[in-house]
């Protein structure tokens, strides 16, 4: 574990999960502003790396943020991990509890792949198409990462409620 890594437990009340939920979309807020300034820049392609790469980082923060990284999953007690497992499973995620790699972002993003195509065409279009592209990779970083941030509080959700009798 690296000095500046901390293990976080997979938070344990609703007031917790909104907590986490509340630090992961101003965490998504900052980095989608920035990357909607990068795709302000009138070069083709850019915001596609720019994107990839934003991702790339944000989902592993988010994911930790909610203690639902592959290393802190399997640091937990056999009968929890399983049912860390059998909450991801249910909630149906890709990116939850998995090492994410470039792939698992390009799958994410094909969620909103009309949105970046026509990013890409905007950008022809001086200055208007400058503030479009700009918009448009905001609003699909957002909503990618939302969808990511639900999921994790569906699974925090789901391990939190008290077991039945």
């Amino acid at each position: 574990m690296k000095a500046d890594e901390q293990w976080v437990l997979v938070p344990g009340s609703p007031a917790e999960i909104e907590a986490v939920v509340r630090h992961c979309r101003r965490l998504v807020t900052r980095r989608a502003l920035v990357a909607a300034g990068v795709a302000a820049v009138p070069l083709p392609g850019i915001d596609w790396v720019t994107d990839v790469a934003t991702l790339l980082k944000l989902i592993p923060e988010i994911n930790r943020a909610f203690g639902l990284t592959p290393e802190q999953v399997e640091r937990l007690s056999p009968d929890r991990r399983l049912a860390v497992y059998k909450a991801i499973s249910a909630g149906g995620s890709v990116l939850v509890g998995r090492l994410v790699t470039r792939d698992l972002i390009l799958r994410a993003l094909r969620l909103v792949g009309v949105r970046l195509t026509t990013q890409q065409a905007a950008k022809f279009v001086p200055v208007a198409g400058q503030a479009v592209s700009a918009a448009l990779t905001f609003t699909a970083l957002k909503y990618v990462a939302e969808q990511h941030i639900q999921q994790c509080a569906a699974v925090a959700t789901m391990l939190a409620l008290p077991k039945p009798s």
